[in-house]
């Protein structure tokens, strides 16, 4: 930082009295580099998109000067984020601060609320829709340049919040240890007893609220009356079923959850790295087929605007989204980058079959789900 008064002193002597004083007032105003800064980083938090910088390439020098994103929940084997994180700082130079990466959705409103102000306060969310619906009020308007690909039913038309990545709620199994289960109500079956993880907890984590739709829908429910989800679950931890257990890839190849219920680009991802290892299966139920994209969200107090802004140019881009597909999970872009010709057709014909009706919860049936867990899933599986 530079210090004017510092490179003065030896000046100071030679100085007249009203001269020096006049080197003291400046001295007492903040460096000009502080104030660009400031000024940089304001206009860089009022940017709805990179013609506000001028261009893409005005974005990336801005960006640069920040030098660095911190990022929050953003597990490395999740949706193939390790090799994106990797990505983006080759291409772009900068560092990336990956805080907390097996933390929840609820967890990234938590530090971004608990941290505003502070350089350590996460720049963008990766978050569960009912968590993000919840939390609109901190996010900052943004339109990537592929904002026309992505379909108006899955974006804010401002930008406010973009979906970006998903799948299908699936079962994944080590089928050297449980029969392969053909829907949801087998996981009842005593063959499952003390066998059985659900990725999270439902009322925080985007794919653990998914996995009580798919059991909604597997038992007579449906996108507007989860009870029977949660019903389900009661009744599998009642059976001795159910584990209180968040697998991971450790608890996996151990043994400790040999069925899970997850997305299906992230059982299917288990399966590819535990080949030879485990003979794990993935499959997503005919009669409870339930779809969801993941929100991207820029925190409207993000420490570094113009990375974070940035960032999700390059997650919406061909080489973000192709990213993505080779983590097995589905982008939000995908038809129209099938239309171009841009999307990786080996990756993309490797996504799991899928048959039945795909359900997709509404922004109004989310709310209702998360209200109705809030009150219901505790007591249910206590």
């Amino acid at each position: 930082m530079r210090n004017p008064l510092a490179r003065r002193l030896s000046r100071v002597a030679a100085l007249t009295t009203a001269a020096a004083l006049a080197l003291a007032i400046t001295a007492c105003s903040p460096p000009e580099d502080d104030k660009s800064s400031d000024t940089d980083t304001a206009k860089a938090a009022e940017a709805t998109s990179a013609k506000d910088f001028g261009s893409l390439e005005d974005l990336v020098a801005a960006a640069k000067k920040e030098g660095e994103l911190n990022v929050i929940a953003l597990p490395p084997d999740w949706a193939n984020y390790g090799n994106i994180i990797k990505a983006f700082e080759e291409k772009y130079d900068l560092k990336v601060n990956s805080a907390q990466p097996d933390a929840s959705s609820a967890d990234e409103i938590t530090a971004a609320k608990s941290l505003k102000g502070q350089d350590r306060a996460p720049d963008v969310f990766d978050l569960g829709p009912a968590v993000a619906t919840a939390n609109t009020d901190l996010f900052a308007p943004y339109q990537v340049q592929t904002f026309a690909d992505i379909p108006a039913e899955l974006k804010d038309p401002k930008g406010l919040w973009v979906n970006d990545y998903g799948g299908y709620m699936s079962i994944g199994y080590d089928s050297s240890k449980v029969p392969a289960p053909t829907s949801v109500a087998d996981l009842l079956k005593p063959e499952y007893k003390g066998k059985v993880a659900l990725n999270g907890d439902p009322t925080q984590a985007g794919a653990a609220f998914s996995g009580v739709v798919m059991a909604s829908l597997g038992n007579g429910g449906s996108a507007d009356d989860i009870a029977p989800g949660v019903e389900f679950f009661k009744k599998l931890k009642a059976a001795g079923n159910f584990l209180p257990v968040d697998p991971t890839p450790a608890t996996i190849e151990s043994g400790q959850t040999p069925v899970v219920i997850d997305w299906d680009y992230l059982n299917v991802g288990q399966g590819e790295k535990l080949k030879g290892k485990v003979d794990w299966k993935t499959v997503v139920p005919a009669n409870a087929v339930v779809g969801s994209y993941y929100v991207q969200a820029i925190n409207k107090d993000a420490p570094h605007p113009a990375a974070a802004r940035l960032w999700q140019e390059f997650l919406y881009s061909d080489e973000g989204q192709n990213l993505w597909l080779a983590g097995g999970a589905r982008p939000v872009r995908a038809d129209a980058m099938e239309k171009a010709g841009t999307i990786d057709k080996d990756a993309f014909a490797k996504l799991p079959a899928v048959s039945g009706t795909p359900v997709f919860q509404t922004e109004a049936q989310t709310t209702k789900a998360k209200e109705y867990l809030a009150a219901n899933w505790a007591k249910a599986v206590a």
